[in-house]
């Protein structure tokens, strides 16, 4: 079901790609022999005709070229296999002269037909995002949650702050603050936050530096569910103690303790510069007392969460926010590859088709139990990721890509004329080749990463 799930989102997002390239043709006049959803032999054809509408099934490659009342008009298909889809120019990849051939067209026409195709993509991405934050909310900057004896709170920043920028730059959801710190790594530089506070703007000056200690465990994050503990950091101070997954947890420093939420307010008293906290346990029904000495763990952090979508946004906010989203994972993108060339990341960060088919699991799996409209709304928003990342990367000015065709159509609006169309397909198909080659390689490391 998951896989389904995938499909459907990828050939959604490539098809609204190739209706951009579809729709920009059609109106500079360049002919299109054939739209198709899908991949593999045709099970529908349809084409109107000079006699009327035809609908054919199943229809062989011999037919459809040779068939005489086809030639000149736009076949639509419905082919086998249920990924993606392609828009046929004519003359994209060839020389050709007919009035109504791809290369027959000033400058501008091409370079509006190639940069549809993505544009759609931001499009597609600005709808969907139109209907998740009416849905969902509005992930506004606005300080939810300021952690105790953390940078954020010696710096004086408070819930309910809205956080304009970090370190110049500007901040216009909550997500864009972990990003910035995913991109810009905290060192022991100090961080400068400008918030706004009941309509007035602050500036604070807040040292990442924290030391804290840890004992080592995770358990549920639903303040209701049994104080069960879900996993044991391997080398750490639980671990070292003796207590393990599956354990419950009945107090800790002589606080009795029956949920998670109380767990959690238990752990935050308890944990006093690095003490030791006696743990009552209950194993397969009996109980067991532990004493634990937390492990000193030092970071950088800003001590403070403010990603959280709020609802009852005006239409209005709604829109810009949407503006805003489109935006957000456009740059994103950008910024990832820019990391990825300058080795912050590696290649082993980057996922293909399989990866994200895994991703997309996990996140159906994960929502599941919220409801099915739960599960469409994250559908929704990794479309949005998934068309503004295809919008982006058929950008880059590389060969067989879009971007790499508006290269080229941007050389001859300088030259005055046209590269040679063999040496401009020439370089196109070694770039697909390479292209290919690469898409293997990701598809490789993507299976090696589910299998570890």
């Amino acid at each position: 079901m998951n896989i389904i799930v995938a499909l459907l989102i990828f050939t959604v997002i490539i098809v609204i790609h190739e209706l951009g390239h579809f729709f920009l043709a059609k109106k500079n006049g360049v002919g299109v022999p054939e739209f198709s959803i899908g991949m593999g032999p045709r099970l529908i054809t349809y084409a109107k005709t000079k006699e009327g509408h035809v609908v054919k099934f199943l229809c062989t490659q011999k037919e459809f070229e040779d068939r005489a009342d086809w030639q000149d008009v736009t076949k639509y298909s419905w082919k086998l296999f249920p990924v993606g889809g392609s828009c046929a120019m004519v003359g994209e990849d060839e020389e050709n002269n007919a009035e109504n051939s791809f290369n027959s067209k000033g400058v501008w026409a091409r370079f509006s037909v190639v940069f549809a195709g993505p544009f759609f993509n931001f499009i597609l991405a600005f709808v969907f995002s139109i209907i998740i934050l009416s849905y969902s909310g509005i992930d506004y900057p606005v300080i939810r949650q300021v952690y105790d004896n953390q940078p954020a709170s010696q710096s004086g920043l408070q819930e309910g702050d809205v956080v304009k920028s970090i370190n110049g730059k500007k901040i216009t959801i909550g997500r864009e603050i972990s990003t910035y710190t995913q991109l810009h790594p905290l060192t022991g530089d100090k961080v400068e936050i400008v918030a706004e506070r009941d309509g007035e703007t602050k500036t604070f000056s807040i040292d990442p530096y924290y030391k804290t200690y840890l004992f080592g465990f995770s358990y549920p994050s639903n303040e209701k569910e049994a104080p069960k503990i879900s996993q044991v950091t391997e080398g750490g101070a639980f671990e070292g103690a003796g207590i393990k997954a599956g354990d419950i947890i009945k107090s800790a420093g002589g606080i009795n303790i029956s949920n998670a939420g109380e767990l959690s307010s238990t752990m935050n008293s308890v944990n006093q510069g690095g003490k030791d906290v006696k743990f009552v346990i209950e194993r397969d029904g009996a109980t067991q007392e532990f004493t634990v000495t937390p492990k000193e763990y030092e970071t950088y952090t800003l001590g403070f969460n403010a990603a959280f979508d709020e609802k009852g946004g005006s239409a209005f906010d709604v829109v810009k926010y949407s503006f805003v989203e489109v935006k957000y994972w456009i740059t994103t993108t950008v910024a990832s590859l820019g990391q990825l060339i300058t080795g912050r990341l590696s290649m082993n960060d980057v996922s293909g088709p399989v990866g994200i088919v895994n991703v997309v699991g996990s996140a159906i799996d994960q929502s599941k139990s919220l409801g099915i409209m739960a599960v469409i709304i994250q559908m929704l928003y990794m479309s949005v990721l998934l068309s503004a990342n295809l919008g982006v990367m058929n950008l880059l000015p590389l060969p067989a890509l879009d971007g790499g065709r508006l290269i080229f159509i941007l050389i001859e609006a300088v030259r005055g004329k046209p590269v040679d169309r063999e040496k401009e397909g020439f370089v196109h198909f070694a770039g697909f080749v390479i292209l290919m080659l690469f898409m293997v390689f990701v598809m490789y490391n993507d299976i090696i990463k589910i299998i570890k």
